[in-house]
């Protein structure tokens, strides 16, 4: 087992693996130093591996039909979990109501149950009953703190004085947080220190230390959550590199995001993530994407930073696409381009270590 901080831990993605609605899913078993993922839920490709399906690469993750295929399987095995996790992300964050069923199951096996959803577990008396009859806990990680702990800016920001990255998209569930990790673990491949502030929910599953969650943050200190973050990265761990996961994009109808990072985090170059077959705003039918051109003007009027790199999502193109995709778009915008979760980081690394 690996050394992870809450240890093994059983993910509930139902009827949503290798769709959009299951980010968290897949942020889970791409990565993360919180949970040893031993298994995911989803009856559509129960019995294969969640790499295979989600990237085409093995990693001994299974996929299960149902919390009690799941149990029988891992208790065998001797690898039964610790947690549920819900890694469910859909618009709007609410929760299916047939997952209340697999939940109450994990309470009742005195599961620890974490849950990024909207829709709070700790608000329902039958769950945190059951949680306190059979000694487990119930975290819903988007509930927000209460004011008292929250952070306003104060322009600390100034004081940090190493390399800030934002990791940007031209949309939502566009593979920004998969991307800002595999930027962070290259420079860390690299030699150099390096942070991840978390802005999500999946984030802070995954295990990054500093964290705020900005779709359930009160608006007035949202930029002070996001300040703090960093700072507090900075000052606790003198990185070369701090690297700001970013959320929706700033033209999205539904999730604007990105604006805060920009003011608060103050990064000095913009990398922007973007998927060249993508049309329309992710679950917005009718609301065509802007122009990558049309989005990078909007970054750096804003901001008055430059977006250094683009990094695309191959989401609906074959492994023979990708490098004639990622060509058209530096010929497109002049900026050099990269598919980092096929490729690897290694060049676009080579080129930012020259900005540190």
């Amino acid at each position: 087992m690996k050394n992870s901080i809450d240890g093994k831990a059983l993910v509930y993605c139902d009827d949503a693996f290798n769709t959009p609605n299951g980010k968290t899913a897949h942020g889970l078993v791409r990565f993360t130093e919180r949970y040893d993922v031993v298994g995911v839920i989803d009856g559509n490709y129960a019995g294969q591996d969640a790499g295979q399906v989600l990237d085409g690469k093995a990693n001994n993750i299974p996929i299960f039909k149902s919390i009690e295929s799941a149990v029988k399987k891992l208790t065998e095995t001797n690898n039964a979990p610790r947690s549920l996790v819900i890694g469910l992300a859909p618009d709007g964050g609410r929760l299916p109501i047939q997952a209340k069923d697999t939940i109450k199951k994990a309470l009742e096996m005195g599961w620890n149950v974490d849950s990024g959803l909207h829709d709070f577990l700790t608000n329902d008396k039958v769950l945190t009953k059951l949680a306190a009859e059979n000694n487990c806990t119930i975290r819903d990680v988007r509930k927000t703190p209460d004011r008292d702990q929250l952070h306003f800016f104060t322009g600390d920001i100034e004081k940090v004085n190493c390399l800030k990255l934002a990791i940007l998209g031209t949309d939502s569930a566009i593979g920004k947080r998969t991307t800002a990790w595999i930027i962070v673990h290259a420079f860390r491949k690299a030699g150099l220190k390096s942070e991840m502030i978390g802005t999500g929910q999946t984030a802070w599953m995954q295990g990054a230390k500093y964290s705020m969650i900005m779709d359930s943050c009160i608006n007035d200190f949202v930029s002070g959550e996001i300040e703090h973050a960093v700072v507090s990265a900075y000052s606790n761990e003198k990185p070369n590199v701090i690297v700001i996961e970013g959320q929706g994009s700033l033209m999205n109808p539904a999730y604007p995001g990105g604006f805060e990072i920009l003011a608060a985090g103050r990064p000095d170059y913009v990398i922007l993530q973007h998927a060249p077959k993508r049309v329309e705003y992710d679950g917005f039918p009718g609301y065509k994407l802007h122009s990558i051109k049309e989005q990078i003007n909007a970054i750096e009027v804003i901001s008055g930073k430059k977006v250094i790199a683009i990094t695309i999502n191959h989401e609906e193109m074959t492994a023979d696409e990708i490098l004639p995709a990622c060509e058209a778009v530096e010929k497109e915008t002049g900026l050099p381009t990269f598919d980092v979760l096929a490729h690897g980081a290694d060049e676009l690394i080579s080129l930012l270590k020259s900005k540190i």
